[in-house]
Formats: structure tokens, C-alpha cells, sequence
């Protein structure tokens, strides 16, 4: 539980929600994917082994130790480290051998070649220590007009997905409108966990060299949902998902964003 507290759930399952994400993962990398790709906090590796089936050289970066074990058993190209030091090169340097040490997992050809073609980043920087520390890092190792595919929590949902702490006890589940407090409020009950507005993010990739591809807001798969309730669910989930195409997307789940690097 304090694990999931500190650092969410990642997917364990692969179901519609899931297929949804790849397949926007997917539009927006276009032939970047068959490329180098780096999924920054890839949990047990889910889809690590789904994009690696389309062609690219794909390495899993994960923070969680015993995470990371299991991401290894799908895929050989794991690195047990934090997304604030990514210890891969950027396109235009190269790392001194003595500071790879912890991505003795990939082949020393991988960690040379700089840059990356495309990251994945889902649903991790509102877990990390130094969000913006984490985003200027996927932006150093990404070759320039490589893309980061970025998934994280929209402050704009009635729900806090993450539980809250209340009087020193973690409390699991979806809470109601906790993300609709003052800042000061919302992070005490949840200091386990950031939220975001867009300007949030802005902020975060303010003076990098970027460009934004696509900047939207989706709802979730509700995968949960429907497996109890059946057609009740799938109706629920149309609903919500045709939301995304007006103004109200603004209540959805999670930002999705696409950045481009530019020449440095």
C-alpha cells in the first residue's frame, strides 16, 4: 500500500484502456517508433513489450527495484534508475562508461548511440521527486524532432485517483473533489501526489527547446466499470469518450501532451 501510495499502480493487465493509450502513443511517434525508443517509468514493462513488437529498440527505465525485475522478464533492455538522472547521452555527447553503471542490463552499444527517438512517459512525473528535473532529462537525451509521449493526472477531474493521507493514515481509492481544493489544501491530503493544469505543464518545459504537437485531455477505459457492470459500462464510457471532443474534456482523466524537440 505504501507503495502504491509513493509511486501508483502500474498497468498489470492489458485491456481496452490500455490498447487505447498504445494506439495514441502509436499516432503521435508515427516512424519514430521503430527507432530508439525509452519508456521513462515503465512499472513491470507492459508496454515496453508492446511497442518493442513494432520494430524499435525499445529500454525500459524504472525506479522500482523489484518493478524493474519484473519488467526484465519481458523484455532484456531494463534500467533500474531514477527519471531526475537518465543515465543515457544526449544526441550530441556521450557518457563516460564509469557513469553507466546502473544500465549494466543494456549493451554498451545501446547506451552510446545518443538520443532517442521517442519517450513514453506514463502517468510518472506526479510520482517523481523533481518533476521538472525529470521532463528537462527526457528532453536532454531525445534527438532533436524526437517526441515525448506524456500522460499524467488532469487537476480538472472530480477525483483524486491516488488516495489521500488523512490524520497520518493513507486512505486508498478515488476521493471526491480533493483536486478542486486550494493547492494548499489539495497537497496536504495528498503529498504523495501531483496534479496538473496546463499551466502546470507549461511551466514545466519553460526554456527548453520544444515545441508542442498536441496538447489534450482524455477520459479513462472505465475497464473496471464495465467488467461489474456490463453495458452500463460501455455506455459510460462512450459518453465520456465523446466528451473529449468538446469543451468539457476539460473534466478528463489525464493531460496528453506530444513534444517535439527543436536544434538546441
Amino acid at each position: 500500500m505504501d507503495k502504491a501510495a509513493l509511486r501508483g499502480e502500474p498497468s498489470y493487465v492489458w485491456r481496452a484502456g490500455q490498447a487505447r493509450r498504445l494506439d495514441m502513443i502509436l499516432r503521435a511517434a508515427g516512424e519514430r517508433v521503430k527507432g530508439r525508443v525509452l519508456e521513462n517509468g515503465c512499472g513491470v514493462g507492459m508496454y515496453v513489450e508492446k511497442l518493442a513488437s513494432h520494430g524499435g529498440t525499445v529500454i525500459g527505465l524504472e525506479y522500482d527495484h523489484e518493478r524493474a525485475a519484473e519488467a526484465h522478464a519481458r523484455s532484456p533492455h531494463i534500467v533500474n534508475a531514477a527519471g531526475e538522472f537518465v543515465p543515457f547521452p544526449s544526441a550530441a555527447l556521450r557518457l563516460r562508461s564509469a557513469s553507466l553503471h546502473s544500465a549494466h542490463n543494456v549493451p554498451m552499444h545501446l547506451r552510446e548511440d545518443g538520443g532517442f527517438d521517442l519517450i513514453v512517459s506514463h502517468e510518472v512525473i506526479e510520482h517523481v521527486q523533481d518533476d521538472r528535473a525529470a521532463i528537462r532529462e527526457m528532453v536532454r537525451v531525445l534527438k532533436p524532432n524526437g517526441r515525448i509521449a506524456l500522460f499524467c493526472p488532469n487537476r480538472g477531474y472530480p477525483f483524486e485517483t491516488h488516495g489521500i493521507y488523512w490524520k497520518g493514515t493513507y486512505h486508498f481509492g478515488n476521493k471526491l473533489f480533493v483536486n478542486y481544493l486550494p493547492r494548499r489544501w489539495r497537497d496536504k491530503l495528498a503529498p504523495h501526489v501531483r496534479v496538473y493544469s496546463k499551466r502546470d505543464l507549461e511551466r514545466l518545459f519553460e526554456g527548453l527547446p520544444v515545441r508542442f504537437i498536441e496538447r489534450t485531455i482524455v477520459f479513462g477505459a472505465y475497464d473496471n466499470i464495465i467488467a461489474r457492470f456490463g453495458a452500463f459500462g460501455k455506455f459510460l464510457r462512450a459518453v465520456l469518450q465523446f466528451m473529449e471532443k468538446t469543451p468539457l474534456r476539460a473534466l478528463g482523466l489525464s493531460h496528453f501532451w506530444v513534444v517535439e524537440k527543436i536544434a538546441d
